[in-house]
């Protein structure tokens, strides 16, 4: 299985809305936590947006399943980019 990057890209526009929702996007990142799928996640410190490290199959099957975020779902994310990626040293090092 392969690792994906998921950057989320934030507006100030929609930081109601994501205060509003984020307990329910929190317990959707713990389910995938703890279906393994997600490896780690975290907003940015300037509050522009969120780095998650996935697990799939492809950058479409994470796609589909990022659909379901209900961030996503409330229209609270400005963008999203999916990336491969290949790590190859420390923990995550294949």
């Amino acid at each position: 299985m392969a690792h994906f990057l998921v950057n989320y890209t934030y507006s100030s526009a929609t930081a109601e809305g994501r205060d509003r929702v984020r307990a329910e996007h929190r317990d959707w990142l713990r389910d995938l936590l703890a279906r393994d799928i997600v490896v780690v996640a975290g907003p940015y410190a300037d509050d522009s947006g969120a780095t998650i490290i996935v697990k799939g199959e492809s950058a479409d099957q994470v796609g589909t399943l990022f659909a379901e975020d209900p961030f996503a779902a409330e229209k609270l994310v400005d963008a999203v980019a999916i990336q491969e990626w290949k790590p190859v040293m420390g923990v995550l090092a294949e």
